[in-house]
């Protein structure tokens, strides 16, 4: 069953989340591909229509054909290497949502 991930973003270090968004664009196909996975949306100013967002400032949704190939790429050394940045210039809430 086809799974979508959703990131929050809260980025503190505009330096090193900028390197990871760098590594990340030049090795996504190479990173996404292997586990079928698609990036679908990505905002750095998502617009609130209801409720209150908090601090984020930044989603992204990604879409894997099912939950074992996104723990396959979440837990990869391909992408574990790149996302040391991302970890280092952001704090993030991931949700895994289940398709239809």
């Amino acid at each position: 069953m086809t799974v979508y991930a959703l990131a929050q973003l809260r980025i503190h270090d505009a330096e090193r989340y900028g390197r990871y968004m760098n590594n990340f664009v030049a090795r996504y196909a190479e990173v996404f591909g292997k586990f079928g996975g698609k990036l679908l949306a990505a905002d750095d100013a998502p617009r609130v229509l209801e409720g209150e967002w908090w601090d984020r400032n930044k989603v992204v949704l990604m879409e894997f054909p099912d939950v074992e190939a996104f723990t396959a790429w979440a837990s990869s050394p391909e992408y574990n290497e790149i996302a040391i940045d991302r970890v280092a210039g952001a704090e993030a809430v991931v949700l895994l949502i289940k398709g239809m």
